[in-house]
């Protein structure tokens, strides 16, 4: 066997080496680069590189159509046969696949398909490091100190079937978090970002944003669980979506089984969930949050089967003008709920017309009311209604006619993303966002501040 080693080679012969009714082969190129310091000083960074291959073989029966799917790291061209027979075996010992389509066919390929892989390097940090640098300057004669991380990776999917497809997409995520501490560390607050490139990042006005939460957490006040208005900010509008968007797959709200499954059968399809003109929705092409245009699915699951790799995406709106619009769905569960065929995209972003930033909608507060820094730990209490549990984090903040007066405890809290977009009585300005409970899974976000009139902060936390 002649040696192959370009992703794309290994694409192609992976398909050659296939004996079974139907193969699809993903071969994801990994490189990422990342920098950690601590008080005020780099500590770390380093450079990675990696390659995984992912292969479906489908077997076609009497009783239907089976798949087995085996991924393997670090794989070389002799490692290309054993993984297809596995793959193969896999699909043989199976029963039939539930969620069995045809595999995709028809898609035009990509003009890029045979290039060599995107990569990251210590190259994307060239203009980031020495403003990080100036900023740890900045943190030290301002009395603080300043930890945290930045990460960049770059991933080229590779997707071939052996219907034709050959489909190539390269994703940057890129994710800074930065931390402030005063020095007797009573002191907390935390500033996060989402980049595709590190070049729209600036660490000096973060340390400033942080500075002055450390300056509002200098006055301390303790007030007891209860329902408090409630400024959440975008991360934290970020992280209650993701998860209700997690929850949206149109099979379970047909089976009477979510917040979305409509009481006596059906769904809430066309129902208004919010008084506001809010549109929740995902865009593979949005600007600065553009995602695979394509379905790539490594396993099968609630909202997403291997059938589908190739599939292509279309700008979606989950929640249109208040009114939920579409709920996720395979071709299986498509056909099986008599439901639009709208897979989850890698995206999402909340619309509410607003044009206030969080600083204005905090200036334009009478009375008291909560901001928030962001939310973790959150989970899921009951799926009927949505309802979710978490804490608070690094700072809550008490503001008083217009004025942040001090630094508040954390809390608990107990609330539904459903039912808070059916409270919220503003919708500030979209931004782009890092999620802080769910980064590590999902980075490209944009969302609005949230005022929500009524919270629940159902006990008091000592988390930090």
């Amino acid at each position: 066997m002649s040696r192959v080693s370009k992703p794309y080679e290994i694409v192609e012969r992976a398909l050659e080496l296939s004996t079974t009714d139907g193969l699809v082969v993903i071969a994801d190129e990994h490189s990422s680069a990342n920098l950690r310091w601590a008080g005020n000083a780099l500590t770390t960074n380093g450079v990675t590189r990696g390659r995984t291959l992912t292969v479906i073989a489908t077997v076609d029966g009497a009783e239907g159509t089976a798949s087995g799917v085996v991924s393997r790291s670090a794989v070389t061209a002799d490692d290309l046969e054993p993984l297809v027979r596995a793959a193969e075996a896999a699909a043989r010992g199976a029963g039939p696949a539930e969620d069995a389509q045809p595999l995709v066919s028809g898609v035009p390929s990509s003009p890029d398909f045979t290039d060599a892989p995107a990569e990251t390097g210590s190259e994307v940090f060239a203009d980031f490091a020495p403003a990080l640098g100036d900023a740890f300057a900045r943190a030290r004669s301002g009395g603080r100190e300043l930890y945290g991380f930045a990460n960049h990776e770059l991933t080229s999917t590779y997707l071939g079937t052996s219907t034709g497809l050959r489909l190539r997409h390269d994703q940057p995520t890129g994710t800074l978090e930065l931390n402030a501490k005063s020095p007797d560390r009573t002191r907390s607050a935390w500033a996060g970002r989402s980049t595709r490139d590190f070049k729209d990042v600036d660490p000096a006005a973060m340390d400033a944003e942080l500075a002055q939460r450390l300056r509002w957490a200098e006055r301390r006040i303790d007030l007891p669980a209860g329902r408090y208005e409630t400024l959440l900010p975008p991360t934290a509008v970020a992280d209650l979506l993701i998860y209700q968007l997690w929850s949206s797959t149109a099979r379970d709200a047909v089976e009477g089984r979510t917040v979305f499954s409509q009481p006596g059968g059906g769904t809430r399809l066309g129902e208004t969930l919010a008084p506001l003109p809010l549109t929740l929705r995902s865009d593979p092409y949005a600007p600065g949050l553009e995602s695979a245009p394509f379905v790539i699915a490594h396993s099968s699951g609630d909202s997403a089967s291997v059938f589908d790799n190739g599939l292509p995406l279309a700008p979606t709106d989950w929640i249109r003008d208040g009114k939920l619009e579409r709920l996720t769905t395979t071709r299986h569960s498509a056909a099986l709920t008599g439901l639009p065929v709208a897979p989850a995209i890698d995206n999402l972003v909340l619309d509410g017309g607003g044009e206030r930033s969080l600083e204005e909608m905090v200036a334009a507060t009478t009375g008291r009311a909560l901001l928030l820094t962001c939310l973790w730990y959150i989970r899921e209490v009951d799926p009927a209604t949505l309802l979710l549990t978490g804490l608070t984090r690094d700072g809550v903040y008490l503001v008083e006619d217009g004025q942040v007066v001090g630094e508040v405890n954390n809390f608990r809290f107990n609330e539904s993303p459903v039912d808070l977009l059916s409270r919220a009585s503003e919708a500030g300005r979209t931004e782009k966002t890092l999620p802080r409970e769910w980064g590590d899974w999902f980075t490209r976000a944009a969302m609005p501040a949230l005022r929500i009139p009524d919270f629940n902060m159902s006990s008091v936390s000592q988390g930090v």
